[in-house]
């Protein structure tokens, strides 16, 4: 009876609208409250021990790398490098905005600052070019969720850790989805630039040479994700220390190699990070004294039993779980999902052979979803609130992502090979 107003009470608070950190506080707290012999002073104890992690360090690390390379420099370098790759194809700038997210992915680590980012960048640029307000904020929303699929992902690490899964086989994992998704979205923007007769921002491709010399400046940042993964892979340091390598790494960039840092923007840097990783690390916080209290009430033990009494084929509750995470996706927070699903369901997913970096993959994917997904998701927010955009516009605009999206997410579900391979191979 506990758990269930425990239950009751958190989603209560998330429908009306209370902050997700202190909705969970909040229905933690009720639960010690109602259950007997249990002293709230656990409640502070189980939310202490949640943050007490080597491999959660790795967030403000990320976090840290993604804000001090928004002062550097690199993002109109990178800009530049996707548009002479992009810029001769039919919708040239939603084509850069879509390569500008892969690239992205390996740097800021996140999802809603890519497309906080671009909102910023290419919404204008888009504007010029006469693409309509809807397609331009649901190209940059939609491309946005290929940034978590890409090593560093945020989403990846909280994975990681909370379902004791090897974060370095995850960020390898994700490189193959990420990058077919890329190329499928590049491809509904061809149709739909075609038919409405986007143009290209460049009269042709760009020669070899041309592409050689807009990638000289952003060479140094394309180099990140590779000295991530690699260095990862030969054991030179783990995931956590990869994060500090990274942030190294911006300084020297923004300092040493391209001159555009200056102290006052190391000092915003830092207020950003601070900021940012607070938030993040109060809703891991009272995440993980829910995902105890789950634990402790047995839940994932039962609706393992419960799920596999129901469902006998692998595929049938794959297909169930794709519905389920991409319904959530559209009322939750990614992370704050992640935090409080993984506990629940990595069981389940195990139960029918299902492998946990293979699951990750599958659960990452289908929370970005709903991220572009009405009626709260997180990316549409961002961007509309960014460019003044109407959400009706968003949702309209956004359909041919869906039709892709699914084709990915299809793939990635049924096709395990896309996401194994790369872990199988080089770990």
């Amino acid at each position: 009876m506990s758990i269930a107003i425990a239950s009751a009470t958190l989603f209560g608070l998330f429908l009306a609208n209370i902050p997700v950190a202190y909705a969970i506080i909040a229905s933690s707290l009720l639960y010690f409250l109602v259950a007997q012999n249990m002293p709230t002073m656990v409640l502070v104890q189980r939310m202490i021990a949640g943050t007490e992690s080597i491999p959660l360090l790795a967030i403000p690390f990320f976090i840290a790398a993604g804000t001090l390379m928004n002062y550097t420099g690199i993002t109109r370098r990178m800009t530049t490098f996707a548009e002479s790759l992009t810029g001769h194809l039919p919708g040239g700038l939603a084509q850069v905005s879509i390569v500008l997210s892969t690239m992205m992915g390996g740097i800021s680590g996140s999802g809603l600052a890519d497309a906080a980012m671009q909102s910023k960048v290419m919404y204008p640029e888009m504007q010029k070019r006469g693409y309509s307000p809807g397609f331009s904020t649901s190209v940059i929303g939609a491309s946005s969720l290929i940034t978590p699929l890409i090593p560093p992902g945020i989403g990846m690490i909280l994975y990681g850790y909370i379902g004791n899964v090897s974060i370095g086989k995850l960020f390898l994992a994700g490189i193959i989805p990420g990058i077919m998704t890329c190329l499928l979205m590049m491809l509904a923007v061809h149709f739909v630039s075609k038919k409405r007769g986007y143009k290209p921002i460049r009269e042709k491709m760009a020669s070899p040479k041309e592409v050689v010399v807009a990638s000289k400046d952003a060479f140094l940042a394309l180099l990140l994700p590779i000295i991530i993964i690699g260095g990862i892979r030969i054991g030179v340091f783990t995931p956590t220390e990869a994060g500090a390598i990274a942030i190294v790494y911006a300084l020297i960039l923004g300092i040493v190699f391209y001159r555009e840092m200056k102290l006052s923007h190391l000092k915003e840097a830092i207020g950003e990070t601070v900021v940012t990783t607070s938030s993040i690390m109060l809703i891991i916080a009272a995440g993980a004294c829910f995902g105890w209290i789950l634990t402790y009430e047995r839940i994932p033990h039962m609706a393992t039993e419960f799920v596999t009494g129901l469902v006998d084929s692998p595929i049938t509750f794959l297909l169930v779980l794709n519905l389920f995470l991409i319904i959530l996706g559209m009322f939750i927070e990614g992370n704050v999902a992640i935090i409080i699903l993984t506990p629940l369901l990595i069981p389940m997913a195990q139960a029918y052979g299902v492998d946990p970096v293979h699951f990750g993959m599958i659960l990452l994917f289908n929370l970005g979803i709903g991220t572009i997904s009405p009626p709260l998701g997180t990316a549409i927010f961002t961007v509309c609130s960014i460019t003044n955009v109407k959400v009706e516009e968003f949702v309209k605009e956004v359909i041919p992502f869906y039709v892709v999206l699914f084709i990915a997410l299809m793939l990635i579900t049924f096709v395990p090979f896309i996401s194994m391979w790369m872990p199988n191979t080089f770990m």
